[in-house]
């Protein structure tokens, strides 16, 4: 650890004296000096570290060669006070040097598809809407629906929105995958537990320059809007569908009022989707057999279930369990994401000391 701290703390430098170049360019400049504040955090951490260490050692030192009681009592007292800070600062170190997401900041384009269970599975859909949507206005982000196919018992066989909040993507990225409840649904008269699901897809929203899309390999349709009826029926066909020939994937928007947004909404859609199987790829190279399930996005994984009966929601992956469901479905779901983020730190840390053994 402290080889790669001193080789930060150089790498800290240089840029120090980069900056102070008076030919280095704006553009230049910006990308040294963000490298640099990024740093910041850890070489602070390092710097304390290693000043923590050097009083232990002086300490150590003058409690063998000190013949006075005082003083050996006093740096007896500052041994036992540095050991346990050492041990903390050492922790906090090694979350720091855990490979950080640059996605992490970004925000958020989520995608829930209610899954096997028919209209059971649909109100499913909406309960975790619901669910996220209240997590979401908790952390004071914002929540804007994309795209919405509904059925008339109150559900959705599909809806796409996005989350807008600095951070909401590090937070939100464990959330991939298939969602289970079991619970006698309202329309069941002989009050038999029904098990039903729902796939939540999280992707980080995409800028132009990171995925570039030729035109020719989509193909735009445009439709007339389903609206409420009556005065709210589009008279003028401002729905979007967008076909990726090399994919086959289809997405479609018509939340929005006019046909350009629409198409820009689909586009975004789109290209956070085609990043995500790229980042997918990535991953798996670099990860190899040591490929951590959490936060995998495995999309057939069953990642948690929400049993009603035993008011019980378990997360699969790390085995932890909330019985609180009432506040969980209210959007209560810190607990499992603050789980789930201390574990992939984990398991990353992990696979950074198998690495450094090879």
């Amino acid at each position: 650890m402290l080889d790669k701290l001193q080789a930060i703390e150089d790498r800290y430098e240089e840029l120090g004296n980069e900056l102070l170049d008076p030919s280095i360019n704006y553009q230049r400049a910006a990308e040294v000096n963000k490298e640099r504040v990024d740093l910041e955090p850890l070489i602070l951490k390092a710097r304390e570290y290693r000043q923590a260490v050097k009083s232990l050692e002086e300490a150590k030192a003058l409690i063998i060669s000190e013949n006075d009681a005082e003083m050996i009592a006093l740096a007896k007292a500052d041994v036992s006070d540095l050991e346990p800070k050492i041990a903390i600062l050492e922790k906090e170190i090694k979350g720091l040097l855990v490979p950080k997401d640059p996605r992490d900041d970004k925000n958020v384009i989520f995608e829930i598809r209610a899954g096997a269970g028919g209209d059971e599975a649909a109100i499913f859909a909406s309960d975790l809407f619901r669910m996220y949507s209240r997590y979401v206005d908790g952390k004071r982000w914002k929540t804007e629906i994309m795209s919405e196919s509904a059925i008339g018992v109150g559900g959705y066989k599909e809806i796409i929105f996005e989350v807008k909040g600095k951070g909401a993507y590090s937070k939100l990225k464990y959330e991939s995958g298939v969602h289970r409840v079991q619970r006698v649904p309202a329309t069941e008269s002989q009050g038999r537990i029904h098990t039903s699901t729902a796939t939540v897809t999280v992707l980080a929203e995409v800028d132009d320059v990171e995925v570039d899309i030729p035109e020719t390999d989509i193909t735009i349709e445009v439709y007339r809007s389903s609206g409420a009826g009556g005065q709210n029926v589009q008279k003028n066909s401002t729905a979007v569908r967008l076909y990726h020939k090399p994919t086959g994937m289809i997405v479609t928007c018509q939340d929005e009022r006019s046909q350009l947004q629409n198409k820009l909404r689909a586009l975004s859609i789109l290209r956070a989707r085609l990043y995500e199987i790229e980042e997918q790829k990535r991953r798996a190279e670099l990860e190899a057999d040591r490929r951590s399930q959490v936060g995998s996005g495995d999309r057939s994984e069953k990642i948690r279930t929400y049993n009603y009966p035993q008011n019980r929601v378990t997360d699969h992956r790390i085995g932890y369990s909330s019985y609180n469901l009432p506040a969980v479905m209210d959007g209560s779901i810190d607990q499992f994401i603050d789980e789930l983020s201390t574990q992939d730190e984990a398991d990353k840390l992990a696979s950074s000391g198998a690495d450094d053994d090879e």
